[in-house]
């Protein structure tokens, strides 16, 4: 009894992401064991990233998403976008949690800010793409930075981030240090901000 009470507590459930072993690379599936009855298929182009590469190799331990059990085949349901998607949904919890940041990449310009691919979609307000206010927004596409969360909706699918954010943090974190050795005297290398009429603005590490 105890052994199979053990057993019922490992059972995979519909919903969970479980780690299994590749079998088998084909044209058009891979086949996956996660230790269950049997194996389970799944789409190649669920491992093939945007440049066309196929991500994956035989003998391979991989994470995927255990949708259940098919009835008619009697195979398994098993799908690895579903699982990444898992993956980056929790990453963002735990962000948002702990005031932390993801890392993503700038890929378009949307009404009142950017698009930033996090692993899914998530919108930058264009007040929060950098320190300063910003005219040109196009000059970030591309780019890749780490950004905070300021506001989630799992179910909808809705991500607002925050590159500013983690900007703010990173500067204070810089004068703190700087402030540690500034005194009179003191030689400090620094990057020219802005020159005026009346002089040149220079950041010495978070302290202009």
């Amino acid at each position: 009894f105890a052994q199979l009470f053990e057993q019922s507590l490992r059972a995979v459930r519909p919903g969970d992401v479980v780690r299994g072993r590749v079998v088998t690379v084909g044209r058009d599936a891979v086949t996956v064991d996660i230790g269950y009855k049997s194996e389970g298929s799944i789409p190649l182009h669920e491992f093939v990233d945007r440049d066309g590469n196929i991500g994956v190799h035989e003998g391979e331990d991989v994470d995927v998403y255990f949708d259940g059990t098919d009835s008619e085949h009697g195979g398994v349901l098993l799908s690895r976008a579903k699982a990444e998607q898992f993956k980056v949904w929790r990453d963002i919890e735990e962000a948002f949690a702990r005031e932390g940041a993801i890392e993503g990449t700038i890929v378009g310009k949307v009404k009142g800010g950017l698009k930033v691919d996090v692993g899914v979609p998530a919108f930058l307000p264009g007040s929060h793409a950098d320190l300063r206010p910003v005219r040109n927004l196009d000059r970030f596409i591309g780019q890749r930075a780490r950004f905070a969360i300021l506001k989630f909706n799992r179910a909808r699918g809705n991500v607002v981030v925050s590159r500013r954010a983690v900007m703010e943090r990173e500067r204070e974190s810089m004068k703190e240090e700087t402030l540690k050795v500034l005194e009179e005297g003191v030689i400090l290398e620094g990057t020219v901000k802005n020159i005026t009429e009346y002089g040149a603005f220079v950041d010495l590490g978070g302290i202009d």
